[in-house]
């Protein structure tokens, strides 16, 4: 969890949770901010996106340690959130949380391939995608 710059925090805490979103597509980005919203749950800290649209960009802020969590498009192009998340996990150390969004269910097993925390489906389902979130964010600060 990062600390806030600047603007106020209803918590107080000064903490939020940095969360970078990766896709070639400005709507599956729209979609992911839509069903996340800016606070998940009342014991956790509010969200901050990063959104970028290609791979040289999510490395760059990857570079600079202040990422929380990333949600990678498995579809976007011409670098795919799949293999990014196994890139991801392979250079950075300690590596945040990742979630890819995948288009289809068969399509799982490239998500344990990348070695992503999770997948979640893509359309974004806003049921789902909370929920699953939401669970990484509560493990991981159990873990901190």
């Amino acid at each position: 969890m990062s600390p806030r710059n600047g603007s106020s925090d209803p918590r107080g805490d000064g903490v939020v949770v940095r969360v970078l979103v990766y896709s070639d597509d400005a709507g599956t980005r729209q979609q992911v901010r839509t069903a996340l919203g800016t606070r998940l749950h009342p014991d956790l800290p509010e969200l901050e996106y990063v959104e970028v649209a290609t791979a040289p960009m999510v490395l760059r802020e990857f570079d600079t340690g202040t990422v929380d969590l990333a949600i990678l498009d498995g579809e976007a192009a011409p670098v795919g959130g799949l293999g990014l998340a196994k890139q991801l996990r392979d250079e950075y150390s300690p590596c945040p949380p990742l979630l890819v969004l995948i288009a289809r269910a068969a399509d799982r097993w490239l998500a344990d391939w990348s070695r992503a925390d999770a997948s979640a489906s893509s359309p974004v389902d806003p049921i789902e995608l909370p929920r699953i979130v939401t669970g990484l964010l509560s493990r991981r600060a159990t873990t901190q």
